[in-house]
C-alpha cells in the first residue's frame, strides 16, 4: 500500500476510484492491462489520501445525482476494512442527497448496510456483484482472494430482504473452464431467487489486452494445465474472445430473464443504474 495526493475525484460520468490495483487475485482482471497506465505493482494498492475531502469539496457545489464505484477497482477490498474510506464516501453521499452504486466481488459490503438503507430511502442505492461460476470451489481458482459465489449470494438475499436493488455482472465467461448450460442455469437460479434487477452479460467469453494477457496465462498454467495453448491456437490475439456457444448460452440468459422480469439489455441497465429517481426533487418541491 502507498499513498498519493490525487488532483480531482470525478470521472466524467460521476464516478470515483477510491483505491488503484487490487489484491482479490482474480486470474482475468482487465484492470491490469499496460492500457491503463498503473505504474505501480497492481497488488500494492494506491490511496488516494485526500479522496473524501476532495468528495466532500465536490458534493456541495454539484447537483445531487448517482455516484458510481468499481468500474477499475473494487472498493471493498481487505484494505478498505482498515481505513473505512468507502463508508466515509457512503456518508457524504447520504448527507448531500446523492445516489450511490458499486460493483463489488466481496461481502464487505454488508457491513455499509445501514448506509446504504437510508441512502436508497432518500434517494437510491444499487449495488451490483460480480458472479462467474456458481462452483466455490472453481471460483476459489479463479477469484481466489475474495468470497466465494455462495457467500455473494448470501449478500444479494441480505440485500434484498433490505429491500436494496441490486444488478449481477455475469461476467467473465472463461473458454473450458465455466462457459457450460449448467453454469448459466445455476447462476440464473441464484439471480432468480435473489429477485435482482438484472443481469449483465456483454458477451459469452472475456477480454485480453497486454498486461492482462501475459497475466492470465500464466494463472492457466498454474491452476489450468493445458488450457492456454488451447486459447492461444483458437483465439490468437483477438482482443474480445467469444466462446462457440456465444448465441446459445446468451439465449438461456434472455430467455430466463423474460420468464422472470429481470433486465438483461445492457443499455436499459446501464440506464437504470445512472438514473437519479424523482422521488428526490419531488420532495424537495413539497
Amino acid at each position: 500500500m502507498h499513498y498519493v495526493k490525487a488532483k480531482g475525484i470525478f470521472t466524467s460520468d460521476y464516478g470515483i476510484n477510491l483505491y488503484r490495483g487490487c489484491t482479490h487475485g482474480c486470474i482475468y482482471c482487465d484492470s491490469r492491462s499496460e492500457i491503463y497506465g498503473m505504474n505501480h505493482k497492481f497488488e500494492d494498492i494506491q490511496v488516494k489520501e485526500n479522496a473524501v475531502e476532495l468528495l466532500k469539496k465536490e458534493l456541495v457545489k454539484r447537483k445531487p445525482s448517482m455516484i458510481g464505484t468499481g468500474a477499475m477497482t473494487d472498493p471493498y477490498i481487505p484494505l478498505e476494512k482498515r481505513l473505512g474510506f468507502v463508508r466515509k464516501t457512503l456518508e457524504l453521499v447520504y448527507r448531500y442527497g446523492f445516489g450511490w452504486s458499486c460493483i463489488t466481488k466481496s461481502d464487505l459490503v454488508l457491513r455499509d448496510i445501514d448506509l446504504l438503507e437510508k441512502i436508497n430511502e432518500k434517494t437510491k442505492a444499487v449495488v451490483q456483484v460480480t458472479i462467474t461460476t456458481a462452483d466455490d470451489e472453481l471460483c476459489k481458482m479463479i477469484e481466489p482472494n475474495v468470497c466465494p459465489t455462495s457467500r455473494r449470494v448470501e449478500v444479494l438475499e441480505k440485500l434484498k430482504e433490505c429491500d436494496i436493488p441490486t444488478v449481477v455482472w455475469f461476467c467473465p465467461i472463461l473458454p473450458y473452464i465455466n462457459d457450460t448450460e449448467e453454469n448459466v442455469n445455476r447462476i440464473m437460479d441464484c439471480c432468480i431467487d435473489a429477485d435482482v434487477r438484472g443481469v449483465l452479460n456483454m458477451g459469452m467469453g472475456l477480454s485480453l489486452r497486454k498486461g492482462n494477457r501475459e497475466y492470465f496465462y500464466r494463472k492457466l498454467d498454474e491452476k489450468f494445465p493445458g488450457i492456454k495453448e488451447k486459447y492461444i491456437e483458437e483465439f490468437g490475439d483477438s482482443y474480445f474472445i467469444h466462446i462457440s456457444d456465444n448465441r446459445k448460452l446468451r439465449g438461456i440468459l434472455r430467455k430466463r430473464c423474460d420468464e422472470h422480469g429481470i433486465m438483461h439489455n445492457q443499455d436499459e441497465i446501464f440506464s437504470y443504474i445512472h438514473e437519479f429517481p424523482e422521488k428526490t426533487v419531488q420532495s424537495k418541491l413539497l
